[in-house]
């Protein structure tokens, strides 16, 4: 009664985490949304037949076991690509599961969902009777070892399993049926699984702990008494084929985490949000590993202490706390199996239930024109209950292949079978994201070939054993002939059972749907749905619109429709956010637009599938069917419109860049006439003032009364102010050679040290009138360079004039020899120039630009003729600020080319 007890109690706390996480979500505060919620919820992947089927497998074939486990771990980091994918076409399209999401790919297919439900039915089911198995298993030896085998004998009304298959079955409706939507997120759902995954993990760590530290002293004594008793052999790979077999189950695995039921359900349609795939990523086989570490001590240890009890392998995990009466331990491992196996359960049975009211109860009833005439008001509510009686049907179902047939076998055994199962929808699915020409009717004879395979290599064998058919089949093979047998295929004999059946069922598979696709025409339908899932990311932002349609509607039919389903209310928001988001009025013309009827199928979609969606919208709409000249004829315009959009924007682009370079230049003339002005204005005053002088001065000299010095005085002031007029004009006459190309340089061997050396003479006079400091650094020797004379000493002259103008108390000249040029730098303490005006230091109307009321020092050419005179030396010129201090810099290359009028004139 204490099991019962806790058993039920687990079930209640079930009911009150789901019920909690229900009612926050109605709060708007969701408690799945947390990509560690995700996480966790994909661990329904490690069901009874991890907890108890993996030690079992451990048990019979030692290391092998991990196979199962590897082959998800090493496929997550490709979940970015793959399941992110697939969550966004199963989103955008409102697809439910995933035999919805294969007939949707290829056309909307009624037929080929409904062969995909049943194939899903027939695999999984073995799968959940398992775990019912485990159940009735853990609960019998927790009640008494001894009577294990007695299960199999009891009435279906006398045995606990089918009371708790009833009340998994009651909490599955009560929180998986709540919406008529099969799109819509189960809240309470999601958090009860994640919980259960949590549970089953400390419970497996627990008696983990348990039995390798407290039955035996660590894994070290574990190995060591395992192979003293001749279990060394499970520590390696086995056999010569044993790398294949790691392959084959690890491939297997791969294909398992994606598409069985459950894990689409959880990882897919319970998603809310596709950046939780980055925790799942490493999350998930982390939980993996965690779960997996104590498997093989428990093996090994169940091995040497159970050699010759009751207890099957699969049970290793349970008899432990039981043969060293753990009692409470014992009651923490059974309600971890316990949860372990529930959240399978519930899972697949939400999964199966969806698929069989969309895609086999669905279209026969709205094929029934009588039944839709009279029921049409209450389809919704006929399609919840045939999912709540579905859900009762499947786990009921369950029960009996539990109790009829799946009794006789392992756990390990049926759940690989299961998987084989399931990865015959790999090429479908894999090729139907990435292939366009994958066509429906490879797809369909693909699958059914597989599952026939299937069904005869893996199935068939199980039926032998159970005692259904005859044994003769196993020794002689189909119709007598021996390379017929199920277990040897054309005398493959190396292969396990499992990997044999994989790999001919697969092979066959996937080449009937590669051969007939590419020999097989397909319909408008069919390739418009497989070029939105190829390119789900360039239409997910416009679905309706990129779904080609042709035909007639009336918004009233579609809107009737739509209550059905959605009721009033529902529907006018839906309707209300289409002409919202399209911009598109929904009465404005008689005929409604093709983008609502698609908009308007893919609603029903999310309720009741993709195909039985079709249908229906079908039923109320004038649908014309579009030709695949017509379908390219509007692909061609569209690629087209696509193509002169693409070329409006590159001519957009380059009309926008020739305008900000017009722009660019109308400011640079702008900027330019300007500055002419001003250096008109600058140069006439320079002029002006010297002429006024010599004006002056000589009209002075027209009295006869003055002294002959002061005549002399006054002549000296008129010769200077000529000179400084000559100056002028020299400089001006100097900028027009060298903007027009005219200038040419008089180069000649010069001896670069004793001309610095020059230049600094005729300036240090003039420096310490100033009162400044005066340092000469030559860090060279004497080198010869073919040089400009006067045109260099022209450049220092006016740096060092620059420098002694502005300096405060000191300038400094540095000449050396740096990686084959020359380099003269000339400091100077003072302010310095702006760092905004530094890239216009050395344009010729620089210092007219910058004038204020107050005359400007000098006519601002200098250091623009300097910058022309180094760079038809070839060199660079420079300004910098360090420190507090300004140095202006040119380098000049030791060996000097002369460049001709042509290379002169565009010299800039």
């Amino acid at each position: 009664m204490l099991i019962i007890s806790f058993t039920f109690g687990y079930l209640a706390l079930l009911f009150a985490i789901a019920w909690f996480s229900e009612r926050r979500a109605k709060e708007g505060r969701k408690l799945s949304n947390h990509p560690a919620i995700y996480a966790l919820s994909l661990a329904v992947y490690c069901t009874a037949w991890t907890y108890y089927g993996s030690v079992g497998r451990a048990a019979s074939n030692g290391i092998e076991f991990l196979a199962i486990y590897i082959g998800p771990s090493l496929i997550a980091p490709l979940w970015w690509i793959v399941m992110r994918k697939i969550i966004r076409i199963s989103k955008v399209q409102r697809i439910s599961s995933i035999a919805d999401f294969i007939s949707s790919r290829y056309g909307k297919n009624i037929t080929l969902g409904g062969i995909v439900t049943v194939f899903c039915l027939v695999g999984i089911l073995p799968y959940t009777s398992i775990q019912i198995k485990a159940l009735a298993t853990s609960f019998q030896i927790l009640q008494d070892s001894q009577s294990v085998e007695l299960l199999a004998g009891l009435p279906f009304y006398q045995d606990t399993a089918f009371y708790l298959a009833l009340g998994l079955a009651l909490f599955t409706v009560l929180f998986g049926t709540r919406e008529i939507e099969a799109t819509a997120q189960h809240e309470g759902l999601v958090m009860a699984v994640a919980f259960e995954s949590i549970f089953k993990l400390l419970a497996f760590l627990v008696v983990g702990v348990f039995v390798s530290y407290f039955v035996f002293d660590g894994f070290g004594d574990i190995f060591g008494q395992a192979s003293e008793a001749g279990f060394e052999h499970l520590f390696v790979m086995q056999g010569e084929n044993g790398a294949s077999e790691w392959f084959y189950m690890s491939a297997l695995s791969m294909m398992a985490i994606l598409f069985l039921p459950r894990q689409f359900q959880m990882g897919v349609i319970e998603n809310t949000n596709e950046k939780h795939i980055d925790t799942a990523m490493w999350l998930f086989p982390l939980y993996l590993l965690l779960i997996n570490i104590f498997v093989l001590p428990i093996a090994f240890g169940g091995l040497v202490y159970f050699p010759s009890t009751p207890f099957e392998a699969d049970t290793f995990v349970l008899a432990f706390p039981i043969a060293f009466d753990q009692e409470w331990l014992a009651m923490l491992v059974y309600l971890g199996g316990f949860s372990a196996a529930t959240g399978m359960i519930i899972v697949s049975t939400i999964a199966l239930s969806t698929m069989v009211s969309n895609n086999l109860v669905m279209p026969l009833l709205i094929f029934n024109q009588n039944f839709q005439r009279r029921y049409q008001h209450r389809l919704g509510k006929i399609l919840i209950w045939v999912r709540r009686i579905g859900i009762f049907a499947i786990i009921l179902a369950a029960y009996f292949y539990y109790h009829e047939v799946a009794g006789r076998f392992t756990i390990v055994s049926i759940g690989l079978i299961s998987f084989v199962a399931i990865a015959q929808f790999a090429p479908a699915i894999i090729g139907g994201i990435y292939w366009k020409k994958g066509a429906r009717v490879g797809a369909l004879l693909g699958i059914i070939a597989g599952f026939i395979l299937w069904f005869y290599t893996l199935v068939v064998p199980t039926m032998v054993t159970a005692g259904y058919i005859s044994e003769n089949l196993l020794v002689d093979g189909l119709f007598g002939f021996g390379f017929l047998r199920p277990d040897q295929l054309l005398g493959f004999r190396d292969l396990s059972y499992i990997s044999h059946g994989l790999f001919f069922s697969l092979s066959v598979n996937t080449f009937l749907y590669i051969a007939i696709s590419l020999f097989t025409e397909q319909s408008s339908k069919e390739h418009n749905q497989a070029v939105v899932f190829v390119d789900i990311f360039r239409y997910s932002t416009s679905m309706d619109a990129a779904v080609i349609w042709k035909g007639k509607a009336y918004l009233p039919d579609l809107r009737a429709l739509l209550v059905n389903f959605l009721g009033e209310q529902k529907t006018t928001v839906a309707l209300a956010d289409f002409s919202r988001d399209t911009g598109k009025d929904l009465v404005a013309k008689g005929y409604v637009d093709p983008e609502l009827v698609n908009y308007s199928e893919r609603l029903l979609s999310g309720i009741i599938g993709a195909a039985s969606a079709r249908i229906l919208v079908a039923s109320v709409v004038q649908e014309e069917e579009i030709s695949m000249e017509e379908v390219l004829d509007i692909l061609k315009e569209t690629q087209e419109l696509k193509s002169l959009n693409q070329e409006l924007k590159e001519k957009s682009k380059a009309l926008k860049k020739a305008s900000q370079k017009l722009q660019s230049l109308n400011e640079s003339l702008q900027l330019n006439d300007m500055l002419k002005d001003e250096f008109i204005s600058t140069v006439s005053h320079e002029m002006k003032t010297p002429i006024t002088s010599i004006r002056a001065f000589s009209e002075i000299l027209l009295d006869d009364d003055l002294s002959e010095e002061e005549r002399k005085r006054f002549l000296d002031i008129i010769i200077q102010e000529t000179k400084r007029m000559t100056r002028l004009i020299d400089q001006v006459l100097d900028l027009e050679r060298f903007d027009s190309g005219r200038q040419e340089l008089n180069l000649e061997k010069t001896p670069v040290k004793t001309l610095i050396l020059e230049a600094c003479d005729s300036m240090n006079q003039l420096i310490k009138e100033k009162e400044l400091l005066f340092e000469i650094k030559m860090n060279m020797e004497e080198v010869y360079m073919n040089l400009d004379q006067d045109r260099i000493k022209q450049v220092i002259l006016n740096l060092l004039s620059n420098a002694s103008k502005f300096g405060k108390s000191w300038v400094c000249m540095e000449a050396e020899i740096i990686k084959g040029e020359l380099e003269v730098k000339v400091w100077d303490d003072g302010n310095g120039v702006p760092e905004e005006e530094v890239p216009y230091i050395f344009e010729k109307f620089f210092q007219a630009k910058n004038q204020t009321s107050k005359k400007p020092i000098g006519s601002g050419l200098g250091l623009a003729i300097s910058k022309k005179i180094v760079e038809y030396h070839q060199g660079k010129i420079a300004l910098h600020r360090i420190e507090g201090k300004t140095c202006f810099q040119f380098s000049l290359p030791l060996s000097i080319d002369v460049l001709n009028k042509k290379q002169l004139s565009g010299h800039e």
